[in-house]
């Protein structure tokens, strides 16, 4: 019992003055990101506990309002204008409280202490673990069900965590915690062990562009960034690769995902043997048929690739039919008009109710040309941040988001404006002459 007080009392800031410890914040920031998995509710919850108690440290001299916050600020003001103009008033008042993080988060972190780079691995130790329990719980979830129904497929992709939750988003959360025990210099069996459960978890999602994205970045951490002898490295590159090749071949959820986009990219009309039957042929659109033919069928099969040159190709006619280059639709104001394309080139009804899958144009088309320059500014400035602190975490963070934004309307749900302004806030306010490449060991 002394053991379990003991660790408590110094684990724990001291209740006196609670509210005005600065590690304090460090706990609620950690809560924040340990909730992204959870229910809107409780990262709702998390986010009003960090603002309020955030107050209780608000001193004028100490308010500095940073170019690298005015930049998420911005983007919110946009959002908030486009009120004025807006095709459909519910939907962008719905969508002003959804992207509310976008307002508190930056004007929270131009007064609280700054934290350094000690503090920030503080919580994303904390987020790591938590990332830990969230796979194994999916991954005995899945055992359960597997041993209820006999099917494999409850293994992978959104049968493994929900549609809802979404395979996608919850790979890129996973992989920010497995490139935090990459990161560490010295790895204890439980960090190794660790590794192993969220490598293996991410495979299961079978997220083709996350998998490719963490291929790329774990090359580079042991090609340039990791402190180990020249033929550990190179040894450690080939178990990548060999253990990348060996899921593409041999696990079948993950083959046929990556193969569906390798086979139909370029040919016609190939039969979805997934989909379809002998009765009833489903065919898949290739990318060139998804940019040019006028109409489709209800048996048109979109790969991911090709639905989302699709959605390119409509956001340009949009743009060109309906002359919001400078103002967009409003905010979440996007989605009745492509209901209205969907309808136009005859697709199946259930692909009028996608987003746009690409930050990008999503931000385009709903804020118009100075709200997509805003989101670009935001990138530049924080991948620059990146390259000169030299921080690894921080890289990883950056080149995600760039190239995630290619495939993932990530601002569309809560959990990824959560995401992505929390880290944005803590890697590009870490002082810089504290930020310089360290290895970190714990």
């Amino acid at each position: 019992m002394e053991n379990i007080y003991s660790f408590f009392r110094t684990a724990l800031p001291r209740t006196g003055n609670f509210f005005k410890n600065p590690s304090v914040l460090l706990y609620l920031l950690a809560s924040i990101l340990i909730s992204i998995p959870l229910k809107t509710i409780f990262i709702s919850l998390t986010l009003i506990a960090f603002v309020v108690t955030s107050f209780f440290f608000f001193k004028k001299a100490n308010f500095n309002l940073t170019y690298i916050l005015i930049l998420p600020l911005l983007l919110y003001v946009i959002m908030l204008l486009s009120v004025f103009w807006t095709e459909d008033q519910g939907a962008t008042l719905s969508g002003l409280q959804k992207e509310l993080p976008f307002l508190f988060i930056p004007l929270v972190f131009s007064f609280i202490p700054k934290l350094n780079k000690i503090d920030a691995y503080k919580v994303f130790r904390l987020y790591s673990f938590s990332m830990i329990i969230c796979a194994l719980y999916y991954l005995f979830r899945a055992t359960f069900k597997y041993f209820q129904t006999k099917n494999s497929s409850v293994f992978f992709y959104h049968e493994l965590v929900t549609i809802e939750l979404n395979a996608i988003y919850v790979s890129i959360f996973v992989s920010f915690a497995l490139f935090y025990f990459i990161s560490l210099t010295k790895k204890s069996i439980w960090d190794k062990v660790s590794l192993f459960i969220l490598s293996l978890f991410i495979f299961l999602l079978s997220s083709k562009s996350v998998i490719t994205i963490d291929f790329i970045m774990i090359i580079c951490y042991y090609s340039f960034f990791a402190p180990i002898p020249k033929g550990i490295k190179s040894l450690t590159i080939i178990a990548v690769f060999g253990f990348v090749i060996f899921s593409l071949f041999f696990v079948k959820e993950v083959k046929d995902r990556f193969l569906l986009e390798y086979e139909t990219a370029f040919v016609d009309n190939t039969i979805n043997t997934s989909l379809g039957n002998k009765n009833e042929k489903v065919y898949n659109i290739s990318l060139k048929q998804a940019w040019v033919n006028k109409e489709f069928q209800a048996n048109n099969f979109f790969p991911g690739t090709a639905l989302r040159v699709y959605q390119f190709r409509i956001f340009n006619e949009l743009i060109k039919e309906k002359k919001v280059f400078f103002t967009g639709f409003g905010l979440e104001a996007s989605q009745n008009q492509i209901r209205d394309k969907a309808i136009q080139h005859k697709l199946y009804p259930g692909y009028g109710e996608f987003n746009f899958h690409n930050q990008y144009i999503q931000t385009f088309s709903e804020l118009g040309v100075f709200g997509f320059l805003v989101l670009i500014l935001m990138l530049i400035r924080n991948i620059k941040n990146a390259w000169i602190s030299k921080d690894f975490l921080h890289i990883v963070f950056a080149v995600s988001m760039i190239i995630l934004f290619l495939s993932e309307s990530f601002f569309c749900r809560q959990r990824g404006i959560v995401f992505f302004i929390i880290f944005y806030c803590i890697f590009n306010l870490i002082p810089q002459d504290d930020n310089k490449f360290k290895p970190i060991t714990k």
